[in-house]
This record gives C-alpha cells, structure tokens and sequence, in this order.
C-alpha cells in the first residue's frame, strides 16, 4: 500500500526555507546533485508515484488484451468482467496517483526554484560591492530570471524519467513473454530511436550555451544603459548605446535562431521516429495475429504497448535537453555563488566587545564615544563618506590596510553579522524597495505601530504617509519610484532610525530636502539619538548645530580639530566649507 506522505509535502506552503544550506561549487554536477539531495525525500515520493503512474499505464494494454480475448472465447462471463473490474481499478489507481505525482511535481520545482534563488539572494546580499567588481549586471539578473528556471525543470523530469525506464522495463518482459519476435524488436528499437534523438543532443548543447552568453551580455548591456540613461541624455549617447543594444540584440536573434535548428529537428524526430516504430510493430503483429501466432487480444495488447512506449522515448530526449540546458544554467548560478564576499568571507577571530564601548578609525583618528552624537566634516565629502563606510566594515580589503577597531578590537576579526545589528551605515543614496511601507520601514520586525509613526517623525516624513494610499498598509511601488527625491531620503532615514542600532552612521541625510525640513529633521534627530552613539556626515550649518561635537577633517584626511559647531566657526577652513553659499555670523 503507497503510504501518503505529510500534507505539507503536496504544498509549497513552507517554502522557502530557513537555510538554503553550503552547496559544493566545484562543478555543475556537484551543485546539481546537492540540490537534488537537499528535497531527497520529495524526489523519492516523486518517484515512487511514477513509478505506480507509469506501471499503472503499461499493464493496462495487457488486462484490456486479456478482456478481449476472454469476451471472444467465453462472452461476457464472470471472466471477462474480472478482467474489466480489475482494468478498471487500475485505471482509478492511475487517476488518484497522477494527481499526487503533480502535485510533487510542482513540489520538486518550486523547492529548486526557491532554495537557488536563495543561495543567488544571499550572495548578492553578502558580497557587497565584490560582485559587480566581478560579473556584470545581467549575468546576475539573468541567473535569477532563466537559469534558476532551466535548473528546477531537471528536478521536475528526474522522476518522470526513471519512472518511465522501469515501466519500458516492465513493457518489454510483457511483449518478451506473449511473442519473442515483437518483443525484440521493441526492446532493441526503442533504444536505437533513443539514441539517433541523442545525437541531436550535443549540437544544441553547445549553440544553447552560445545563446545564454549571448543574452547575458544583452541584459548586461539594458541594465547599464538603464542605470546611466539620465547621464546619457544629459550627454547626448542614447544613440550610441541604443546601437549598441541594437547589435547585441541581433547577436542574441542569430543564437537563437541557430538553436531552433538541432531544436525543432529533435522536436519532430521526438514525435515521428516513434510512430513509425508504432506503425511497424501493429504491422508485424497483425501479421502474426494473422498466422495464429498470438490471439486478437495480444494484437490490441502490442498496439497498447508500442503507442506506451513512445513515452519513454520522449521523456529521454526530454531529460537530456533539460539536462544540458541545467547543466549550462548551473555553470552560471556557481559563477555568482563563487563570488568572494567585500567583507565576512574570513571566519570571526575575536570576541565580540561589550555594548557602549568608542569605535575608532585609526587612520583618519575619528573616534566616536559612547552615547554622543558627533559630526564629520571634510573639504572633500568623498573623504568623510569613505571613512563611515569603513566605520560600518563594508570591505575587508580596506579593513586590512586601514584598520578600524570596537573596544579595541579589529573590526576585521568581528561576526559580522554581529557588527550588522551594532552598526548600522545609511549611505547618501539609500535604496527604497517596493513593497508594504510599513514593512520596509521595519526591516528588524521589531517595531510597535508608535516607533513607526515616531520614527517618521523624527525624519519628517509624515507628508509620505498622507501620499502613500492606505497610509503605512499602502504599497511603495519599484525602489520607491512614486516618491519624490527628498521623500525617498526622509523614509530611507526613517528606516535606519527605526533599526536602534548601537552605533548609527547617516552620511548626507538631508541632502535631498529644503531647508525647513532639514532644520526640523536635524533637530527631532538629535533628540531622537541622544545618548546613543551617532554620527551625521555633513556639511550643513542646520545639522551641525545640533550635534555634541564636530570633527573636522584636514587636507591629510585626518581629524584636525573639533568641538562644537559654534566654536569651530571661528576656524577659517571650517566656516569656507559650512558656509559655501550660506552667510553666517560668526559667533563672538
């Protein structure tokens, strides 16, 4: 009896899982075969259930053959209608398992799907700025979009596969059993058709991947001309990259059309080569049927089995397409996995320092004390960026050369997964994801409904709950293209507040708004931090007067003096950089 697995099994209701696992990346076959064992357990009840499916289907041939010939020689007996009971049931047992074996089916697509996209995900998410320093754009966005596909459909066929092998296994003992004759040439013409379809198989291989290459580079090719095109405009090269994307397209048509070739060449085959061995093996058996070699029954019974074993065929030229097609796709995936993360890729050395503790870059000299909220100021604000970038670990390499410490202790040698929930860097230019406001505001899901409406407060952004429809519940559409510039900043500032970090950097805040909004958000924020410790990369008088302190950095890159804005103002490089196209008294 098939015993009926969990009905969380036949769902994709637990997907995705918690941890996609350590695939092996020394190969196609390796990763392919970690997926597979990663969902052992749905694969095994997939093909369990072909296996019942695809025997169900090829003694069916042999129990109607066995109806014919005992309602021609007795009637309809209580013979005959055993026979029709038992057809009968076994056409209900192919039903019900059919429905199980697509509901695994999809199971088994969906699991690969999932887990893949999760590893690519959680790459892209540790590497930093490492992987665009070694692939392009749309070789990522192309391993998401079609590769993680093209590897999900092996696992779809695997079952269908071997489950069809053992029925053509089963088929041919049966055919061997009634009529040698017919039985041989079933057992050694299927192959031979299975192996003339093969030969197709190594032509497409090589053109498939050609194409891959091909549309890599084109979606490559959109996604850099997408990122810059307000720069092209500004400069006149739409034309000169349209014409490139123009020239690639056409490359990726060509590679295309050059898989149709071997492509439709297999399709036909696929379909004519076994109905051609059909129509020989009703031929011979009607002549032996003829001769009195085998009974009426057994004829229908080979027309059963000849018109089944098609399917085999088909699966094995199916399975080895979409095998060559993941193997091709696996090589890209593993081209993303292997990227070497900006920062982590080391194992922590150290134990993490106790909470309230300063942060101290040692080359430039910033050192930010517990609970205070401090301000950097450069000549230069790529300088004072670089530094709160370095503050947060974002690239080890850096790290190794310009090192800076918590509580004394490298940085470098930190989890830095542990550093992720201390220290929390908002760049200049944060992204905005589509999505729940709510929900992307709260990206710790920690925060009650009053720390959001507080936090968007704070960075006086409560003009986006009015505009966004439903308010918090209302959707951000695609990286917060419905905001405005200043409106993206204000809630990219609320969602680092809202994160409590230990140890926040905000690098330009309010650059993107005017000068009414930046005097209440440099106010509400101070409040907001005080006590915890806080820097503000800026050069805008408003922020800088409600700072503890300023730092300000010399023409080495180096704290030159500090203290608070209104005593700094008195130092001639600091009031040319606070008060570019801004006239200040200065403090007596």
């Amino acid at each position: 009896m098939l015993s009926v697995p969990p009905p969380s099994l036949f769902s994709v209701r637990s997907l995705p899982v918690p941890d996609p696992g350590t695939p092996p990346l020394g190969g196609p076959r390796q990763f392919l075969s970690w997926l597979g064992r990663q969902q052992a357990l749905t694969l095994s009840l997939s093909l369990i259930t072909c296996l019942v499916m695809y025997g169900a289907v090829a003694v069916q041939p042999y129990l109607l053959g066995r109806v014919v010939d005992e309602a021609t020689t007795s009637g309809l007996d209580s013979t005959t209608w055993r026979w029709v009971g038992f057809l009968l049931a076994i056409g209900l047992l192919h039903a019900g398992v059919t429905i199980i074996a697509n509901r695994l089916y999809l199971r088994s697509f969906v699991e690969a799907l999932q887990r893949t996209t999760q590893l690519i995900s959680r790459t892209i998410s540790r590497s930093g700025r490492a992987l665009s320093d070694e692939l392009p754009a749309g070789e990522v966005v192309s391993a998401v979009a079609i590769d993680v596909e093209r590897i999900s459909d092996l696992y779809v066929v695997i079952a269908q596969f071997f489950g069809a092998l053992v029925a053509y296994g089963v088929t041919t003992a049966l055919m061997l059993t009634a009529s040698l004759q017919l039985g041989l040439v079933t057992a050694l013409g299927l192959p031979a058709v299975a192996a003339i379809l093969a030969l197709l198989i190594k032509p497409l291989q090589r053109r498939q991947a050609a194409q891959r290459e091909a549309s890599g580079k084109l979606v490559t090719i959109g996604a850099d001309t997408v990122s810059g095109l307000r720069i092209l405009r500004g400069i006149g090269g739409e034309a000169v990259f349209a014409a490139k994307y123009r020239r690639q397209s056409q490359q990726v048509r060509a590679a295309g059309v050059r898989v149709a070739g071997p492509q439709s060449w297999l399709d036909a085959l696929q379909i004519l080569l076994p109905w051609l061995f059909v129509t020989l093996v009703v031929y011979l058996g009607a002549m032996s049927a003829v001769r009195g070699e085998i009974t009426a029954g057994q004829l229908v019974s080979f027309y059963g089995y000849a018109a089944f074993m098609g399917w085999p065929v088909q699966l094995a030229t199916q399975f080895l397409r979409v095998t060559t097609n993941a193997n091709v796709s696996a090589k890209k995936v593993l081209d993303v996995l292997r990227v070497t993360p900006a920062s982590g890729a080391a194992p922590a050395s150290a134990e993490p320092p106790p909470v309230g503790v300063p942060l101290r870059d040692k080359t430039s000299g910033v050192e930010l004390m517990p609970g205070r909220v401090v301000a950097l100021v450069a000549a230069d604000p790529d300088v004072s960026a670089a530094i709160a970038t370095r503050l947060g670990r974002f690239d080890d390499e850096a790290e190794a050369t310009t090192p800076v410490t918590l509580g004394g202790v490298p940085l470098i040698n930190l989890p830095k997964e542990h550093l992720r929930h201390r220290i929390v860097v908002s760049e200049a230019t944060p992204a905005v994801f589509s999505g729940r406001l709510d929900t992307e505001l709260d990206v710790r899901e920690h925060a009650q409904r009053k720390h959001l409406h507080q936090a968007m407060h704070s960075a006086d952004a409560k003009d986006v709950i009015d505009s966004v429809p439903d308010g918090l519940a209302g959707l951000l559409t695609e990286k917060g293209r419905s905001l405005s510039g200043g409106q993206r900043q204000r809630v990219a500032l609320a969602r680092a507040l809202l994160t409590n970090p230990e140890i926040l950097i905000l690098v330009e805040p309010t650059s993107a708004v005017d000068a009414h909004s930046e005097a209440r958000i440099a106010a509400r924020v101070a409040d907001d931090r005080r006590g915890r410790t806080t820097l503000i990369v800026t050069a805008s008088p408003l922020v800088l007067d409600h700072v503890d302190e300023v730092m300000l950095l010399g023409d080495d890159g180096r704290v030159a003096v500090s203290g608070t804005h209104r005593e700094l103002m008195r130092n001639a490089s600091y009031r040319t950089i606070v008060g570019r196209g801004l006239t200040e008294e200065v403090p007596s």
